[in-house]
């Protein structure tokens, strides 16, 4: 098969041929119709994850057809349509067995703990307890969206988050995630603060109902200031959809008395500077979200299948395998607006 193959660290990859995955098992093999580009891709590039050995196959959100199935699979056949929660999870471990499977004990995870879905097949371990059908009529390109960036923003908001109508729900960094993050939180009746320094990603956040766009200041507490200022108080709820020290620290800082924060981008490593007096005195949540587990799809599902979310409006550019490579490297100078889709089995 075909796949984006990463040889050293921070060096543009190639695309090369290399073998088919097998499915072992209680594993399945997905022919992947489309995969995203994410900036958690562009961090295993960089080689802020240990668990990346290589070479390497990035990629960790994706949508396409079983292909072949192992021993032990039950519930899923050839032919089916199927996407697959960027946290791989055992099944059966204690955290698995309360339902966090989205931190299960023995996790893998596709373009990080094994070869993932830049390429034309993946495997897909632990199959029965992964793999997620998809609803007839939804698009591949729309489905892998779900994988990691939409459904990782949909647990934030409403699960981690705890949103609630009425409230205001500061986003900051409006790519992929910040912006599913803004239509989810506008969804369930809050009024949204959309912060990013890029005017398509705040004229985009606006289109999805964003109450109020901001431009972050170069100092992270005044940031947090004019949040708190365009909000009456403060936000109820915040993200750090970006990742990034300054969008952590503005984000903490725009959080009213016993405001929430939710920490969703990937920091790199190093000290980040969280006003903690503030979390004391004003007796702020600081709270992490790592993606969705596959049992909680459904009630997503079911909202995008009813029109009240529309993932579909999110998407970018649509880019083939070749490509890949450029694109990974084009997120050094920042995201761009809206998902990018890559279709592994185009030319």
């Amino acid at each position: 098969m075909r796949a984006v193959v990463v040889e050293r660290f921070a060096e543009v990859p190639g695309v090369r041929e290399v073998a088919d995955p097998a499915p072992g098992p209680g594993a399945v093999v997905v022919r992947v119709e489309a995969t995203g580009l994410c900036r958690s891709d562009w961090h295993g590039w960089l080689g802020h994850d240990p668990d990346i050995v290589l070479p390497h196959v990035p990629g960790h959100e994706f949508a396409g057809v079983v292909e072949a199935v192992g021993a032990g699979v039950t519930r899923l056949r050839p032919g089916d349509r199927v996407t697959v929660p960027f946290v791989v999870a055992c099944g059966s471990c204690p955290a698995c067995a309360r339902g966090d499977q989205q931190v299960c004990e023995r996790q893998e995870q596709p373009g990080f703990t094994y070869w993932g879905s830049w390429a034309q097949y993946v495997a897909v371990p632990h199959a029965d307890a992964n793999a997620v059908l998809l609803p007839e009529g939804m698009s591949f390109t729309t489905a892998a969206s779900l994988g990691c960036r939409f459904a990782t923003a949909y647990r934030a908001v409403t699960a981690q988050g705890r949103v609630r109508s009425g409230e205001w729900v500061a986003v900051h960094g409006c790519g992929g995630v910040g912006l599913s993050a803004v239509m989810i939180a506008v969804a369930a009746g809050a009024q949204v603060v959309a912060v990013d320094p890029s005017p398509r990603a705040l004229e985009r956040a606006a289109a999805l109902g964003a109450a109020v766009c901001l431009t972050p200041d170069a100092d992270a507490a005044a940031t947090g200031t004019a949040v708190r200022e365009a909000t009456g108080g403060g936000a109820h709820l915040s993200l750090d959809a970006l990742g990034s020290p300054a969008a952590c620290t503005a984000s903490v800082s725009g959080l009213r008395a016993r405001g929430r924060h939710v920490q969703v981008g990937l920091l790199p490593g190093g000290a980040t500077p969280v006003p903690m007096d503030r979390v004391v005195g004003l007796e702020l949540e600081l709270l992490g979200s790592h993606g969705m587990p596959a049992h909680a799809y459904p009630e997503l599902l079911a909202q995008v299948a009813a029109g009240s979310l529309r993932p579909d409006l999110l998407l970018g550019a649509t880019i083939p395998l070749a490509a890949a490579p450029a694109a990974l490297a084009a997120l050094t100078d920042g995201s761009p607006a809206g998902i990018t889709v890559i279709r592994p089995q185009e030319r």
